[in-house]
């Protein structure tokens, strides 16, 4: 198999726009990127060291991606079954559950992080 570098470029350019179409229409994930920019401006204020950085960065990567794939998740669910079916609604609360545990997780994180600095 011969390496594409126009259709590796083409990929890339899917996954942003992917990501693009939600941001701002996703009410959840709009309430992510908040706290996202919140955490990254405590982070400089508060002077946290790299190692937190790269842990922050995790989590903060870990939330969005499980954001977006609740968000595909429930689009996909939509599309095959568009009228009301217990299972469907068991999906979705399923992926939205995921999205919980990221983000208590990912908070817990941060309070283990930032506490100290207070």
């Amino acid at each position: 198999m011969k390496y594409d570098l126009k259709k590796q470029l083409r990929s890339f350019g899917y996954a942003w726009q992917g990501i693009k179409g939600c941001i701002g229409k996703e009410q959840n994930l709009s309430f992510h990127l908040i706290a996202t920019a919140v955490v990254i401006i405590a982070g400089f204020a508060f002077g946290i060291t790299r190692t937190e950085w790269m842990i922050i960065i995790l989590c903060i990567g870990v939330v969005i991606a499980a954001e977006l794939f609740n968000t595909a998740i429930e689009k996909l669910v939509d599309l095959v079954s568009p009228n009301r079916h217990p299972i469907a609604g068991q999906v979705k609360d399923i992926a939205a559950g995921a999205v919980l545990v990221c983000a208590v997780a990912a908070a817990i994180i941060g309070l283990l992080i930032f506490v100290p600095y207070f």
